[in-house]
């Protein structure tokens, strides 16, 4: 077993979203996994261990156990390049609860393919605009998330939600969104899933599967940049791939490895 430490969706150390990642060279206990996800008290820790040609990944929550995480499989791949595990010149296959996961090396970019995920337009709720006193242009649901635009780049920077309100909504995960101002990116975002335990997430892989085919369908494009504005922030080039999936882009930076000492 090896753990790491990875800054991901970032090319600067301390920024983007730290994600744990453990390599594993067999499948151990899910208690094990829970607890080691729980210590090392980032949004997410992956779990990667060989399965046939491919790998096997699961995503940890210090809480628990997630279907889907962008900024974790990233984290992993790029552990699997730089130390070697993998040629940086072929892809690698992920098998997930979400299905079989590709992601390559493009350039200095790791490139994710990530399903489209869609909400069906719903009538705004009081819970929602209370706890974060916002007035929404758009809102939209499904069985696992919110999705929010609202006017203001201002208002979605200065949010600060009432964590207590929002835990008498039935979902618990919350991505907000505006269109950019910013010459750099299409449309800006913050995510906050206190349902599972990770009251703001830094920068949110899955949360572009939503908004990608969101602003693609309002601006009229196939490629954009999502900006996530936490506070440490991070970039995710977007593009609409075929059979209704996109391809996620982004860098990473190794931190730390974790030299497990218990037995």
């Amino acid at each position: 077993m090896r753990i790491f430490t990875v800054d991901a969706f970032t090319d600067r150390p301390f920024s983007g979203n730290p994600a744990g990642v453990c390599i594993l060279d067999n499948e151990i206990p899910e208690e094990l996994i829970q607890l080691i996800a729980r210590e090392i008290n980032y949004s997410e820790t992956a779990f990667v261990f060989p399965q046939n040609d491919s790998y096997k990944i699961q995503w940890f929550t210090p809480k628990m156990e997630v279907n889907l995480c962008g900024h974790a499989t990233l984290a992993a791949a790029h552990i699997l390049y730089e130390l070697q595990y993998c040629d940086s010149s072929e892809s690698i296959e992920f098998i997930s609860a979400s299905g079989t996961l590709t992601v390559r090396k493009t350039g200095d970019k790791i490139e994710l393919n990530f399903p489209r995920l869609f909400v069906d337009e719903i009538e705004s709720n009081e819970i929602v605009e209370k706890a974060f006193d916002i007035r929404p242009l758009y809102i939209g649901k499904n069985d696992n998330r919110y999705l929010i635009e609202i006017e203001s780049y201002e208002k979605l920077l200065s949010i600060q939600p009432d964590f207590e309100l929002l835990k008498s909504d039935d979902l618990g995960r919350f991505i907000i969104t505006v269109k950019s101002d910013l010459p750099k990116y299409d449309f800006i975002s913050r995510y906050f899933a206190p349902g599972v335990g990770v009251p703001e997430d830094p920068v949110t892989g899955t949360a572009h599967c939503y908004l990608a085919p969101y602003w693609a369908k309002k601006l009229g494009k196939t490629k954009m940049y999502g900006f996530q504005a936490s506070a440490r922030s991070g970039c995710i080039e977007c593009e609409l791939a075929p059979d209704n999936r996109v391809f996620l882009r982004g860098n990473a930076v190794i931190m730390h490895e974790i030299f497990p000492l218990w037995k």
